[in-house]
C-alpha cells in the first residue's frame, strides 16, 4: 500500500456537491491500494500513520503522534498513487489492485484506524472526489509498506 500523508489545519472530501467527510486539525491520509497487497499491509499502514510524530511538542519539535494532539484522520482513496510514468508520459496503473479488492483494504486499514481511537473520516471509494486542504508546516510524508517497512 502506498500513502501521501499530509499534516493539516483542515480538509474536506466533496462528492458531487455534498461534503462527505471532513477534519479539522489532523491528517489527510491518500491511499492506494497494490496488487498482492493484504490486510496485514493495512494494519501496519494505519500503525505507522498513526505512529507518526509530525506534530509539534511544547518546544515546537515534532514529536508528538495523533493520538497525543488529539487530532482525526481524513482518508481518501487514490489509486493514481500506484501510476507507473517511467515508460511514457501517461501513468500505467498496472499495479494498481482491483477496485473490490482495493476497496476491502481501504476499508480494512480505516477500520484499523478506528480502533486505534482515531476519528477517522473517509471520502467515497469510486468517485470523483474534490479534496480540499490546508497544508500544516508543510508536512507531507510518502509511506510504501514494500519499502518503508
Amino acid at each position: 500500500m502506498r500513502a501521501v500523508i499530509q499534516r493539516v489545519t483542515r480538509a474536506s472530501v466533496t462528492v458531487a456537491g455534498e461534503r462527505v467527510g471532513a477534519i479539522d486539525e489532523g491528517l489527510l491520509v491518500l491511499v492506494g491500494v497494490a496488487k498482492g497487497d493484504s490486510d496485514d499491509e493495512a494494519r501496519a499502514l494505519a500503525e505507522k500513520v498513526i505512529g507518526l510524530r509530525i506534530f509539534e511538542d511544547a518546544a515546537g519539535k515534532m514529536n508528538l503522534d495523533l493520538r497525543e494532539t488529539g487530532g482525526a484522520l481524513l482518508a481518501v482513496s487514490q489509486f493514481t498513487l500506484l501510476g507507473d510514468v517511467r515508460k511514457g508520459r501517461r501513468p500505467a496503473f498496472v499495479e494498481a489492485e482491483a477496485p473490490e479488492a482495493a476497496e476491502r483494504l481501504f476499508e480494512r486499514f480505516v477500520q484499523h484506524c478506528r480502533e486505534a481511537g482515531v476519528r477517522t473520516e473517509t471520502g467515497r471509494f469510486r468517485t470523483t472526489m474534490a479534496v480540499e486542504l490546508v497544508n500544516d508546516g508543510p508536512v507531507t510524508i510518502l509511506l510504501d509498506t514494500r519499502r518503508t517497512f
